[in-house]
């Protein structure tokens, strides 16, 4: 995929989205089931569309609301939903008819108090604080496309256990909800928003207060602040806009926000790689203005639109590779946490080997899964996983003590956890990497997007080791074909394939039409291109014995 002539540059009048026609869309428009792009479909992270592409519609989220209330009471859930917002257009009419569906279902619903934004992390950590508490079981609901265009919208739920639901969950979620839809809604219970916000069953909280006071339950706080670190953050405009002074202030930590602006627009993002406005805090494009300011600050952050990512820059690297960031993370917190000596570092097996190379060397067990935050969570919930991290910039680990923090990935803490690194050892997350490379091996790493229509994404999600007739991969013996993870035996939806000093995964977008094509080697940037370029015709090999 070529990269746009506009990349790296602030938004055109032309590239911005008309967020009046927008909301208007997902009201006035209605979608058709019996067009796959327009049923309900719960990707990794929940169920993601446009309004007006008829993808993301009122429909499509009373339909799923409703499908949420009837499947918590089979599971007799009877403590609270806990909801949360980000700052997409899309997700403000969302929030209002998912208030007003649960409240008509006659289910306990909790907001934050000024129904101000709320993040991912946020939600999870509300959830697992209620449920340690009290004898009834709480969920939750985020209304968020996580980093996707202005233009999105998207919606997850989250189980007692905090953290996205599993696959038979979301399924149940997803057949339940277009069934609603197919019988015209008349199954959907809900009172007018006024007499719903007006309800014994809703409660207003401040989450901002409850979740930055307990930050000094998983990152050394104090370390931060004595060190004096200077921090600067760009939350792109999203949930936690409100979190970060109240981080400064609790914990007298020198903290500058570069840019206040909240904007359902997001007029304010440099376009990404393909020209489209995209909050994706690990792109070098979108966050070109923050990557400018990078010798102003010791260390300096952005985040996402619901903040379960996060994107590293500092004055000796810059944007910091997301899969780099990761493995300095986990070496510097299973070397400074004293953890139980067993507990698993999580990996998606997307994510970089240099992560497999830092296991071994410091002896702890490693385990690797599919993609998806979700293969985490039960780890992350009993303390046997001390970190899950994805390549995508999202990750989470444990609180100091080896209790559970959140089972979603938590931008904030990642992002605070760079800081406490630069506090604690005198070294930036980049300098750090440099030392791990050094001792380890330097990977280089790559990731290209395709376009792939519905039928080649099918045929690459169930491939198996026998479609692939190649036996050697970039000149060296091709030592695994996988289609299941080592570290579970799941399915990875897509094909990963291993030689001594690289390898490559190819898998479908769960929310775009392409399929994207993950590559690593410890060779060089040479030996990486010729590797994508053989998954590259490894694939279109595959889609041309399908006849596509």
């Amino acid at each position: 995929m070529t990269t746009h002539v506009h990349a790296g540059k602030v938004a055109r009048p032309e590239d911005r989205t008309n967020i009046a026609k927008l909301v208007s869309d997902y009201f006035v428009l209605s979608p058709d089931i019996t067009k796959a792009e327009e049923r309900v479909t719960f990707g990794t992270s929940g169920h993601r569309g446009n309004a007006s592409k008829c993808s993301f519609n009122e429909c499509h989220i009373l339909a799923i609301c409703q499908a949420v209330a009837e499947h918590r009471k089979e599971m007799k859930y009877t403590g609270p939903i806990f909801i949360g917002k980000d700052t997409h257009a899309l997700s403000e009419p969302a929030f209002v008819n998912a208030i007003s569906v649960l409240i008509g279902n006659n289910i306990p619903v909790v907001i934050q108090e000024d129904q101000g934004y709320t993040p991912t992390p946020v939600i999870s950590r509300m959830i697992i604080n209620h449920n340690r508490q009290h004898d009834t079981l709480a969920d939750g609901l985020i209304i968020t496309p996580s980093h996707n265009p202005p233009s999105d919208g998207g919606i997850k739920y989250n189980p007692p256990h905090g953290g996205p639901a599993e696959g038979d969950i979301t399924k149940k979620i997803e057949n339940r909800a277009n069934d609603i839809i197919a019988n015209n809604l008349e199954d959907v219970v809900d009172v007018a928003f006024e007499s719903a916000m007006q309800s014994s069953l809703l409660t207003k909280q401040n989450f901002i207060k409850q979740y930055v006071e307990q930050l000094s339950e998983v990152v050394d706080m104090e370390a931060i602040a004595k060190s004096g670190v200077s921090f600067g953050v760009d939350p792109l405009g999203g949930s936690g806009i409100d979190y970060w002074p109240e981080i400064s202030k609790q914990y007298d930590i020198e903290l500058t926000i570069v840019n206040p602006v909240v904007d359902a627009s997001f007029a304010f993002m440099p376009l990404d790689k393909d020209g489209k406005i995209r909050m994706d805090c690990s792109s070098a494009y979108a966050m070109a203005g923050l990557i400018a300011m990078k010798d102003d600050f010791d260390i300096a952050v952005g985040n996402d639109p619901d903040f379960d990512r996060h994107g590293i820059v500092t004055r000796t690297g810059g944007l910091m590779n997301p899969n780099h960031y990761l493995a300095v993370a986990i070496h510097y917190l299973m070397t400074n946490r004293e953890w139980a000596a067993d507990c698993k570092i999580g990996k998606t097996l997307v994510s970089s080997s240099l992560i497999d190379r830092v296991a071994k060397h410091i002896d702890r067990p490693l385990a690797e899964v599919p993609v998806g935050f979700k293969w985490f969570v039960d780890g992350l919930n009993d303390g046997s996983y001390a970190f899950g991290g994805e390549e995508s910039a999202g990750a989470s680990f444990l609180a100091k003590d080896g209790s559970c923090w959140t089972t979603d990935k938590d931008g904030f803490v990642m992002a605070l956890l760079a800081a406490e690194i630069f506090a604690k050892t005198g070294k930036d997350p980049y300098q750090y990497y440099l030392s791990l490379a050094q001792e380890l091996g330097e990977p280089c790493y790559g990731r290209v997007e395709a376009v792939a229509n519905l039928a080649q994404k099918k045929v690459l999600t169930g491939l198996s080791p026998d479609d692939v007739t190649a036996t050697t991969l970039a000149g060296e013996t091709i030592l695994q074909k996988l289609s299941h993870a080592p570290g579970n035996n799941a399915a990875i939806g897509g094909l990963k394939v291993v030689t001594e000093s690289g390898w490559f995964a190819a898998r479908p977008s769960g929310t775009e039409d392409i399929y994207k094509i993950y590559a690593e080697s410890f060779v060089d940037e040479k030996h990486l291109a010729v590797i994508i370029s053989e998954a590259q015709d490894i694939v279109s090999n595959v889609f041309t014995q399908a006849g596509l």
